[in-house]
């Protein structure tokens, strides 16, 4: 007789933690599944660069995750979750030694962009303190499925509606707009940019300011901690959660296709051929791809959604260098020196010419690098005195991804990194590349690196977020439900995706939860048919 559990979790991404934990809380008996060695996809951290130093190998540094309402209700510290935070949250440097420089104390921030120009450190408070106003219904809006009714009448309420109307045009404003409109100087400009540009969208984008914005207040008040010890603790805290729960998570256990009866999910079937079948759900911590392609089958779908998938959109493809360093980085603008994280390469205008570049499938001359320094957050990441550190930059899915493109970038992020550092190629002692396809072979999901689980473009959000819809976490198949990044809100480590699947889950469980389930079913078919 094949294996029975009230649900199955396809992928052990921290989304699928946090669906698993979310429904293990409801009693469930839950199996999670990874086809990787390893869980926490996207969210993991080992020794590759050299021995003793610890590197966080896809994410990094974690503002939304401190946010998140739905990981603060893990309670993680009880299982072994500590948060360490840098000296200074970020900082932008410019060819000429200046630096804008983002900290937790606010009075920081002020003077450093008051250093651009008189007033911006006026203006950079005038931010926060709309942020402090709105944060709560903001962030309930943001996590929650769509529509975000209750965020948005908390927005209301807190802003009144005439305010409302000109939050609603600033979130739609392009980043390099809403900074000529907010500051004199370059600073605030270069940190909402920066910011922004942490997602594939482009300072002239729609929508690129309130990205920004969202990360750049996130990092005014919570910081970007990382976890003690690496990215990987996070993880790990969410598997004893779930542990202790008495859920089940198996690795090296690919899934190969979802089991349908009668137009509904009844279990998985795994590459070793055997079968578990699934009494209420299955939850899908996969890129939407790959849940409609490989696990599910075209044929299995309604033919507009097979268009519509046709016109899935991914975000950029990233290539990622970690290094271990014998010192710490020799930075020009000693704004640096403290940051946890720095954006390195290029100002404002060169931003624009980064993003054009990806958009038409050149390599950029300029790269724009993240550049993490997780010593400088965590010292035990690495030995007393040395700095663990890793940077990303991204590359056009248009252009060449082979190896020696990607080769001669790694050269050009290293030559970037001594003009801004000079001596840093001489602290190097040892280099670990991370190429597009390394980071697929990784995690599936992230498709040629790409980290979002899909564009952050306004065209592919909201109810356009995988496919044009209703914006939530249930399919055209009863009892299936989206659990990834693919699904509304999108990329970051905040778990939203996972949550809001493992809720719909619970609720088409129960009484009235299951006629509404029905309802939303029938209404996403409807959509997916035209």
């Amino acid at each position: 007789m094949p294996e029975t559990v009230d649900a199955i979790v396809i992928g052990a991404g921290h989304n699928g933690l946090v669906a698993a934990n979310t429904l293990a809380d409801a009693g469930w008996d839950v199996l999670v599944l990874e086809a990787q060695p390893t869980p926490g996809g996207a969210v993991r951290s080992g020794e590759v660069a050299a021995e003793g130093f610890t590197t966080d190998l896809f994410s990094s540094f974690y503002p939304l995750t401190a946010a998140s309402p739905i990981i603060k209700s893990m309670a993680l510290e009880d299982y072994g979750l500590a948060w360490r935070h840098a000296p200074h949250v970020l900082a932008h440097p410019l060819r000429d030694g200046r630096a804008a420089v983002l900290s937790r104390d606010l009075d920081e921030t002020a003077d450093s962009l008051d250093a651009f120009a008189p007033g911006d450190g006026d203006a950079w408070r005038r931010l926060f303190e709309q942020w402090l106003e709105i944060k709560e219904p903001l962030l309930k809006a943001l996590f929650t499925p769509f529509p975000p009714v209750k965020g948005g009448l908390g927005i209301v309420r807190s802003l009144g509606l005439p305010e409302t109307l000109r939050f609603a045009r600033f979130a739609v404003t392009p980043v390099r707009r809403y900074a000529e409109e907010r500051f004199s100087g370059e600073g605030g400009g270069l940190l909402l940019a920066g910011n922004a540009l942490h997602s594939d969208l482009f300072p002239e984008g729609p929508a690129s300011a309130l990205f920004g914005w969202l990360l750049c207040m996130l990092g005014q008040d919570v910081g970007f901690p990382v976890p003690e010890g690496g990215s990987g603790r996070l993880i790990d805290a969410m598997v004893e959660r779930l542990n202790a729960r008495a859920g089940q998570l198996r690795v090296s256990n690919r899934v190969d296709s979802v089991l349908l009866r009668g137009g509904r999910a009844v279990g998985v079937r795994t590459a070793d051929g055997r079968e578990v079948l699934a009494r209420r759900a299955v939850l899908a911590d996969v890129a939407a791809p790959i849940l409609y392609d490989r696990l599910v089958g075209r044929e299995n779908l309604p033919p507009r959604m097979r268009e519509d998938l046709d016109r899935f959109e991914w975000d950029d493809a990233t290539l990622k260098v970690n290094w271990a360093l014998s010192g710490p980085v020799p930075w020009k603008a000693k704004g640096c020196a403290g940051a946890g994280t720095v954006h390195v390469g290029v100002d404002l205008d060169q931003l624009t010419d980064y993003a054009a570049d990806l958009k038409t499938g050149r390599v950029p001359t300029r790269p724009f690098i993240l550049f993490g320094q997780t010593t400088t957050a965590d010292p035990t990441r690495s030995p007393a005195g040395t700095e663990s550190a890793w940077a990303y930059t991204h590359l056009s899915r248009r252009g060449p991804l082979d190896s020696a493109t990607v080769d001669a970038h790694v050269a050009r992020m290293e030559v970037t990194l001594e003009e801004y550092a000079p001596g840093f190629r001489d602290l190097v002692i040892g280099r670990h590349v991370q190429r597009p396809s390394d980071l697929e072979s990784s995690d599936a999901s992230l498709d040629a690196g790409a980290i979002n689980g899909g564009t952050s473009g306004l065209h592919q959000m909201l109810f356009f977020r995988p496919t044009p819809g209703l914006g939530r976490p249930e399919t055209v198949i009863s009892g299936l439900y989206l659990a990834s990044s693919s699904a509304h809100p999108s990329g970051g480590v905040h778990g939203a995706p996972g949550w809001n699947a493992a809720r719909a889950a619970l609720s088409a469980s129960r009484g009235t939860g299951r006629l509404a389930s029905r309802g939303v079913v029938a209404a996403t078919r409807y959509l997916a048919r035209g």
